[in-house]
């Protein structure tokens, strides 16, 4: 484990090129009442027309209706079944469905820019499921993490299944595409956030880490973990220790784990200062 004055702080001008991937080419739905109900919420996003299932109670949409009677949003009734369509064959729509703009990312740069030491990242390399990543998603929103990082390519993107399963935390979440996840590392680094890896190998436990201190988690993808330079770059790699005869969590739950730890250090930290 490398100790806290291990890395040299050498100055990096200008800061490598990160080339953050705006939006995803193709507009979108939204689908179930909280995801709709979180996007009218968020007010981030365009949302051209919202499609209410035939029957539905209008008490169990009534946000939904007020929202998009304040923001001049359409909503019209048609069959269920035209629903079913839009959401695909395994998406549970709850009876309504949005029409909206394509996902837009935040820019890269401005979540570095605006790094403190209080900041809390999130890096996550190479999800490729989209329901891990929206579990994800809804977990950082609710750990308070200051924003998201995933790689251009071998990674899912944010898309219809990911807006349901993150129960409307996409959203809300700061959620950034760049090119190259170690050239982001370094850039951290001279940043004077600390880089911390999970890998079940490592020699520390997760709750051995001083998660007081600006950091960043960073979490592998489904069944193959971090990728060797990435693992590398890290400052340090820490292990979730299993007790029982399965060896690894799922990648949203060992999200949890990490960033609630990490909250409750600060928390008890705050507490002993006031």
């Amino acid at each position: 484990m490398k100790r806290p004055f291990d890395r040299d702080r050498r100055s990096n001008k200008g800061g490598p090129d990160l080339r953050s991937v705006k939006s995803d080419p193709n507009p979108s739905v939204v689908y179930g009442v909280l995801p709709v109900l979180e996007l009218l919420r968020a007010g981030v996003r365009v949302t051209n027309r919202i499609l209410v299932a035939d029957g539905i109670k209008p008490e169990r949409l009534s946000e939904i209706y007020e929202l998009a009677g304040v923001k001049g949003i359409p909503v019209e009734t048609v069959p269920k079944q035209q629903l079913s369509k839009l959401a695909g064959e395994n998406g549970l729509h709850q009876g309504v469905v949005a029409f909206t703009k394509a996902a837009a990312y935040s820019d890269a740069d401005e979540i570095l820019s605006q790094i403190s030491d209080t900041s809390l990242l999130l890096i996550l390399d190479g999800v490729e499921d989209p329901r891990n990543f929206g579990a994800i998603l809804r977990t950082a929103e609710c750990a308070g993490v200051h924003g998201t990082f995933i790689p251009e390519h071998r990674s899912v993107g944010l898309n219809e299944t990911v807006a349901k399963s993150s129960a409307g935390a996409a959203e809300h979440a700061k959620i950034a595409k760049v090119t190259n996840l170690n050239r982001l590392i370094e850039e951290l680094k001279q940043k004077n956030v600390w880089v911390v890896g999970t890998a079940a190998e490592a020699e520390s436990n997760y709750s051995e880490w001083d998660w007081t201190r600006p950091s960043a988690l960073v979490l592998g993808s489904e069944g193959k973990g971090l990728h060797r330079l990435v693992a590398e770059n890290c400052d340090v790699l820490v292990k979730i220790p299993m007790y029982g005869k399965i060896q690894s969590l799922n990648v949203s739950v060992a999200a949890g784990v990490i960033l609630f730890e990490a909250q409750r250090q600060r928390e008890i930290s705050a507490n002993s200062l006031s």
